[in-house]
């Protein structure tokens, strides 16, 4: 996991971000999946948009 400060939901976000980004490696050299590469790329950006909201949040209650 990256090392990057945040809480605990942000830790698991990054986690899961990262999972998904092997999970696409390792489904680049299959055939005939680029329906499950698109899914797997909108759970991602889903996951990317949680992602910035808690780090917004969290930047917000340090101030």
């Amino acid at each position: 996991m990256s090392s990057e400060a945040g809480s605990t939901q942000c830790r698991g976000l990054i986690e899961a971000k990262e999972n998904l980004i092997k999970a696409m490696n390792s489904l680049r050299a299959l055939e005939n999946l680029d329906h499950i590469q698109e899914k797997l790329r909108e759970v991602y950006n889903e996951l990317e948009q949680l992602h910035e909201s808690r780090r917004i949040k969290e930047s917000n209650n340090l101030n």
